[in-house]
């Protein structure tokens, strides 16, 4: 092709991330931007779309004024974004109420209904949690009639970003997975899911793959970019779907585990194996004939953080008061279900405890109960992906959390996984939805593309260590049910 650059756009929750790359997938620059969620009352999660847009604008322009000559050979655009979100609008194209968010836990009721439904589970290939996207618009149809009356479309944050690039609605299969409302084996909307919530297919974006193109970018919006107006923009992907992707997580078995603000453990699969009453997302990849499976778990480093707050210390330095090295399990317990838990619970109402808490309890114990608790809640994602047939033998280990050594030590002794680190640069989902553009304007092969990330060193389990922590995780695996009996 040439001399030419892709830009992937990273929507996230906190903020929007750009990035320039190269036809070989080589990052050239980056920028970001930030902007509020709103928490109008308990359980709710909600964003302005406007923010967005203002969010790409200012990491555009930077990208336009720190790399002008690479700014304008864009060829191709790739967006990832958060899943799950409901984005309304009106038959003009406007926006008739903030966006409800993946962590909204508002539609728990309507979740429930939605999930007894006959062939929900079936045809989704997944449990209806509060947080997809049909029980939110139950939610806005029982309590916001008003408003449901003039929906016109849903779009997904990403397939917004989309909409406003090229002024056409699409969506990908990885990001519309997470609806209840389509098909997963089929990669398709599904009548049965959409009438289950009273919802109509003209209501949904028209479907394509991540990698493929959906658009080219409108005149009006090349003109603002100051980008060429043969600028396309292709399906892009959900966001553990693009990061997937910037990992280079794609065949059977390959994985990764994400310690952030919420905790990932992602598994790709050459082939759609459900298991609903596991609590398992089972999902599209973004890319052709392609799935994944995740366990989820909704408070990872921010159990860190909360525990940070309370202590007015900083994370880095509640982990490194810990030392270097492990040297067993706590006898201080931490179950992490700070917002509720997802994988294997399935339980919005559920919340955290610390048990075993003595008089010689001080802050260090604190923190490695903490650190301990999100690593056993992440071991129950693993042994729920297990009953699927998923098998990995090593993860890439990302997010904040990683940069904790003995974090990592805990985790990938109470997983007996090996857990490989990346070398400093780019590997998340700005640079996946870069290469979902690569694939779409080039027409190579993500195999071709999507390569791992280069490994710094490889964490071990500790073969010393390894009976207690096993020992360790069988008696936090049943704390769950005494405690739902205390709430």
């Amino acid at each position: 092709m040439g001399d030419f650059y892709f830009l992937g756009l990273d929507l996230g929750t906190s903020g929007l991330r750009a990035l320039l790359a190269a036809e070989d997938g080589k990052p050239v620059g980056s920028s970001e931007a930030h902007y509020p969620v709103s928490n109008p009352h308990n359980g709710w999660s909600e964003q302005d779309p406007k923010d967005w847009i203002i969010a790409c604008k200012t990491t555009l322009s930077s990208l336009r004024e720190n790399f002008p000559k690479e700014y304008r050979k864009i060829t191709s655009i790739g967006v990832s974004g958060h899943m799950h979100g409901a984005t309304l609008l009106d038959k003009t194209g406007q926006v008739l109420r903030p966006c409800i968010l993946w962590n909204d836990t508002r539609s728990h009721l309507e979740a429930n209904v939605l999930d007894k439904a006959e062939d929900v589970q079936a045809l989704s290939g997944n449990i209806v949690f509060p947080g997809f996207t049909a029980p939110k618009l139950m939610w806005v149809a029982n309590q916001e009639p008003d408003i449901f009356a003039k929906v016109d479309k849903v779009l997904l944050p990403a397939s917004y970003l989309n909409f406003w690039l090229t002024g056409d609605m699409f969506a990908d299969m990885s990001d519309s997975a997470g609806t209840s409302w389509l098909n997963i084996e089929k990669r398709n909307w599904s009548q049965r899911l959409l009438d289950a919530s009273s919802m109509l297919l003209g209501s949904m974006p028209r479907l394509v793959e991540g990698c493929e193109v959906g658009a080219t970018l409108s005149p009006h919006m090349a003109q603002l970019l100051d980008l060429s107006d043969d600028v396309v923009v292709v399906g892009g992907a959900g966001d553990n779907a693009a990061a997937a992707c910037g990992t280079g997580v794609l065949g059977e078995g390959g994985g990764f585990v994400s310690i952030g603000t919420s905790g990932v453990l992602l598994v790709a699969r050459d082939g759609y194996h459900p298991l609903p009453e596991s609590a398992v997302h089972t999902f599209c990849h973004a890319i052709p004939n392609k799935w994944y499976q995740m366990g989820v778990i909704l408070s990872a480093t921010d159990s860190l953080n909360w525990l940070s707050n309370i202590t007015g210390l900083k994370p880095a330095e509640l982990t490194k008061a810990l030392g270097c090295n492990i040297k067993g399990p706590c006898s201080t317990k931490f179950l992490p279900y700070l917002s509720g838990e997802r994988t294997p619970h399935n339980d919005a109402s559920i919340r955290a405890s610390f048990t075993g808490i003595g008089q010689t309890t001080g802050v260090n114990e604190l923190t490695q109960a903490v650190i301990e608790g999100v690593s056993f809640a992440l071991r129950d994602c693993l042994e729920a992906l297990r009953q699927t047939g998923a098998k990995p033998s090593k993860l890439t280990a990302v997010g904040g959390g990683s940069a904790s050594d003995i974090w990592l030590q805990i985790l990938a002794t109470t997983l007996n996984i090996p857990l490989d680190i990346p070398k400093a640069g780019e590997f998340g989902a700005a640079l996946g939805a870069a290469r979902l553009a690569i694939c779409g304007r080039t027409g190579q092969a993500p195999q071709q593309v999507m390569h791992s990330p280069q490994v710094e060193r490889t964490v071990q389990p500790s073969k010393i260590l390894q009976d207690a922590y096993e020992t360790a995780y069988r008696q936090y695996s049943k704390s769950y049910n005494h405690l739902r009996g205390l709430q």
